[in-house]
C-alpha cells in the first residue's frame, strides 16, 4: 500500500538532461519514514543527445524490461517536444506502452506538464492547444478539491513553476466526466487534474523544480537569441540580475509527501 514504509515506485524519465531532472526527483522522493525504491525508466527507442549513452545504459531500463512487474507508484516526467504532434513523436509507440502500463501495473500514477498533457490525449482524447505566449513563472494555484490527499496540510492555495507551450483547456477538461480539475492558476490555467477515483494525477506544473530550475532555462534560451519574457513572479523585483525567489518548495515537497504516504 502506498502509506506503509516501503514504497516501490517507477520514475520515466523523459528529459535530454536526465541527470539533473532525476536529481530533483530523488530530492523530492526523499520523505520522511518511508523508503522509496526507485526504479529508472527511460524512452530506450530515442537516442539521447544530452545525457551520456552508458549513463542511461547502466541506470535507466525500458518499459519493456519491467512490463510484468507491479509498483505502488509511476511518475511520467515532460519532455520538451510540444511542438510536435503526439504521432510525430519518435518514440510515440514507447509512450502508449508507458502509458498503458501506468493504468495496469501501478496503483496510483502521476503524469507531469508535457507527460500529463499526453497521457490526457492517450486516455481521454483530449489535445493540446498551442498558446500564443509561453507560461513561464511561479504562479499561484487555488485549491478546488479539498478531498485530494495531496493537498493534506497546505492552505487554500499554493504556488508552482510552470513552464510551457501549450495547455488543456479547462472547458475541454470540465466535459470529461471521469476528470476533475483539483487546482487551477488565475494565470496559468488548469495546474491539478484528477480521476475521480485519485488514481491518476495529471500536472501541469513543476512542484519539483529546484530554485535555479528556472533560471537557467530563461539564459539558456536568451543565449540562443530566442525572445523570452522573463519568468514572473521568480526573479526579486523581477529582475534577472537578482536571486531567485523561492516561494514553492515548502508546498511542493508536501505534495510530494502526500503523494507517497496518502491513500
Amino acid at each position: 500500500m502506498l502509506n506503509s514504509k516501503v514504497v516501490n515506485l517507477v520514475l520515466v524519465n523523459l528529459m535530454p538532461t536526465k541527470e539533473q531532472t532525476e536529481a530533483q526527483f530523488r530530492r523530492v522522493l526523499d520523505v520522511k519514514n518511508t523508503k522509496v525504491n526507485i526504479e529508472l525508466v527511460c524512452a530506450k527507442s530515442h537516442i539521447s543527445k544530452n545525457t551520456d549513452l552508458s549513463y542511461i545504459e547502466n541506470n535507466y531500463k525500458s518499459i519493456y524490461d519491467i512490463q510484468n512487474r507491479s509498483y505502488d507508484l509511476i511518475i511520467v516526467t515532460g519532455a520538451p517536444i510540444e511542438h510536435l504532434e503526439y504521432e510525430e513523436i519518435d518514440y510515440w509507440d514507447e509512450m502508449k506502452a508507458i502509458l498503458d502500463f501506468s493504468a495496469k501495473n501501478v496503483q496510483k500514477a502521476m503524469y507531469i506538464c508535457w507527460g500529463a498533457q499526453a497521457a490526457l490525449y492517450y486516455f481521454y482524447g483530449l489535445n493540446k492547444v498551442k498558446l500564443d505566449k509561453k507560461i513561464f513563472g511561479v504562479f499561484k494555484n487555488d485549491i478546488l478539491d479539498r478531498d485530494c490527499t495531496l493537498f493534506s496540510g497546505i492552505r487554500d492555495y499554493f504556488y508552482a513553476p510552470h513552464s510551457r507551450h501549450t495547455e488543456i483547456k479547462i472547458e475541454d477538461i470540465l466535459k470529461i466526466n471521469e476528470l476533475k480539475i483539483a487546482a487551477v492558476s488565475a494565470e496559468a490555467g488548469a495546474h491539478i487534474v484528477v480521476s475521480k477515483d485519485y488514481s491518476r494525477i495529471f500536472a501541469m506544473g513543476h512542484s519539483e523544480y529546484d530554485l535555479n530550475t528556472l533560471k537557467s532555462e530563461y539564459e539558456r534560451d536568451i543565449n540562443k537569441g530566442l525572445n523570452i519574457d522573463i519568468p514572473k513572479n521568480y526573479f526579486e523585483d523581477d529582475n534577472p540580475k537578482n536571486s531567485p525567489i523561492d516561494m514553492w518548495s515548502c508546498d511542493g515537497n508536501k505534495i510530494f509527501d502526500n503523494l507517497i504516504n496518502n491513500k
